[in-house]
């Protein structure tokens, strides 16, 4: 369309500094096709605070959505709650799995960075009880000794591996099988005889030698079919062989890998570890394919989903450059024709929600244990975890906390020093039950209020992450929202532009035809026509999905890295 276009194609971190408010304002809209949810809920705020429309979209195989969001004039993409990732019970994790999931986060999650990583970043160390309570737990239940996992002077890294195999599934196991409460209701597991499966091996004329993995296990022991399910004894090979690369090819990683989903060896332990851990457990075995996906959060993508998908990105981005934003939609891809014949349903772009916690004012409720909740926790769980904020501050009567670049040295040392206490000992008589907590982040528009309310009995299977948060809109602060911007036929509702996408040429009107295919037309009439065409065909999200027998909710993202290529038209 224009040969003659510069385009200029970053590749990093979109939470780098250099990729700030002043960066988006640059921009007459953003269009926003990253895979995780924290990195979009980022640049949702960077585009509120830079006051720059956002064309948001997402696909979850063969469904898929186009949304526009406009500071001040339609709904933000954090005023609708979107799906949080599962979280699991340690004590589920650790002793009583019942499904491939568990042995997938436990492998991915536990045993990863116990090997490989951090060793105190696994819950592994952590002493959990027969139901997680700490007590009465048995051998199986008290922590391992990280010392156990390390590489002793002299040992080989077939010996290491073989060492850690023996423990993993079949001293621990038998462990387990001795905690006879855990087993009233559940089939005990069984454990896995390496001296067997290394039998089977050797009678299979691969030897005990393992190959050199040269980054891939599964190349090197020659199963290249991601779709097929290991057996137990290929699972047991691939185990040993990845632990050795490990230690043999990337041993200046250890003691610092994180699991990655793009990291071809890493995916292959997981896969290896956890089936070899629903065996242990008469869970069915998962393909390297369906564990990578499960591990890395992911629904594979459709190439004609994705091609759809970002035709409506441009039809609405034309909108914007266009200076017609009354006329953006939000647009849901379905996998069966709806009832109005089409795969393809619209809706009006939603107002904002007042209650929402970034474009809006809104108070927040947390419920947790003053006085066992730290405020690392706090900032890590609730703040950065579950808000998804960069550099919070928090401030309750002469307390304060903050987070930032600008903080002096000695501010940045006294407030870390906070960190490990519990909220009810804080400075200023602590953070406990009635206490409101102002909570901002001045690198994304973010405002909000905190009431702690505190809860000593915490059911760990509804509430694994120990804190309940939930919102709503004060009612002194609800009356003070702006009465919503309607549309009617003659008079579409007026949306605020940025100066930069005006001045980029004459404004024009867009109609929609019968057949959904947009126009461009610069006669008042047919845009007034189109205007009252498109208020007539505004539907509820939850009657769109009611054609198709979708529930109503929106596409899942997908947590995974943040990398993202951002494009300035700059010709």
């Amino acid at each position: 369309m224009r040969p003659g276009v510069d385009i200029t194609a970053y590749q990093g971190n979109v939470k780098e500094a250099r990729f700030g408010v002043d960066f988006f304002r640059r921009f007459d809209c953003v269009l926003n096709g990253l895979d995780n949810l924290e990195a979009r809920r980022h640049v949702n705020r960077l585009c509120l605070a830079a006051e720059v429309p956002l064309v948001e979209s997402g696909t979850a195989g063969f469904l898929g959505q186009v949304s526009v969001h406009i500071k001040g004039a339609t709904e933000c993409f954090e005023c609708q709650p979107k799906p949080t990732p599962k979280t699991f019970p340690v004590c589920t994790l650790r002793n009583t799995p019942d499904k491939p999931i568990h042995c997938i986060v436990w492998a991915k999650e536990m045993l990863f960075p116990l090997l490989f990583g951090a060793p105190e970043a696994s819950d592994l160390n952590e002493t959990i009880g027969a139901e997680g309570s700490g007590e009465d737990g048995g051998e199986a239940g008290q922590a391992d000794d990280p010392s156990f996992y390390q590489r002793r002077e002299g040992e080989g890294s077939r010996q290491y591996a073989e060492r850690v195999f023996r423990q993993l599934y079949s001293t621990k196991i038998e462990e387990l099988r001795r905690m006879e409460d855990l087993w009233h209701s559940r089939r005990p597991p069984e454990p896995l005889n390496l001296d067997a499966l290394l039998a089977l091996e050797a009678n299979g004329g691969s030897g005990s030698a393992a190959p050199a993995a040269k980054g891939s296990a599964c190349k090197a022991l020659g199963l290249t079919d991601a779709h097929a399910v290991w057996d137990v004894q290929q699972n047991a090979r691939v185990f040993l062989v990845a632990v050795q690369a490990f230690l043999d090819e990337r041993a200046d990683e250890l003691g610092a890998a994180q699991f990655d989903k793009d990291d071809q060896l890493a995916v292959e332990f997981v896969t290896a570890a956890s089936n070899l851990r629903a065996a242990c457990y008469g869970i069915p075995m998962q393909s390297l394919f369906v564990t990578k996906g499960m591990a890395g959060n992911i629904i594979h993508a459709i190439a004609t989903t994705n091609a759809i998908v970002s035709g409506l990105i441009v039809l609405e981005a034309l909108k914007l450059l266009a200076g017609a934003p009354a006329a953006c939609q939000t647009s849901f891809l379905h996998q069966q024709v709806s009832g109005s014949k089409r795969l393809v349903s619209r809706m009006a772009a939603p107002t904002s929600n007042p209650a929402c916690m970034v474009c809006g004012t809104a108070q927040a409720g947390l419920v947790v244990d003053t006085h066992r909740m730290t405020l690392q926790q706090l900032v890590d769980k609730v703040l950065k975890g579950r808000l998804a904020l960069l550099a919070p501050s928090l401030s309750c009567g002469s307390f304060l906390y903050e987070e930032g670049q600008d903080l002096e040295e000695d501010e940045v040392t006294f407030y870390r020093s906070l960190l490990p206490r519990p909220l009810a000992s804080l400075p200023g008589g602590g953070l406990v039950n009635g206490s409101i907590v102002e909570v901002s982040d001045q690198e994304q528009q973010f405002k909000a209020q905190l009431v702690i309310s505190h809860r000593e009995d915490w059911d760990e299977e509804v509430h694994p992450e120990g804190f309940e948060l939930s919102g709503s809109l004060p009612a002194a602060e609800a009356e003070q929202q702006p009465a919503a911007p309607t549309a009617t036929a003659s008079e579409p509702a007026a949306l605020p532009t940025s100066a930069a996408t005006a001045a980029k040429g004459p404004k024009a009107e867009l109609q929609e035809t019968a057949d959904g295919v947009v126009v461009l037309t610069s006669d008042d009439e047919e845009a007034a026509e189109a205007a009252a065409a498109t208020g007539k065909g505004k539907r509820k999200a939850s009657e769109l999905a009611e054609d198709d027998g979708q529930d109503g909710k929106r596409a899942r993202v997908q947590e995974g890295t943040d990398v993202v290529d951002l494009l300035d038209d700059s010709d």
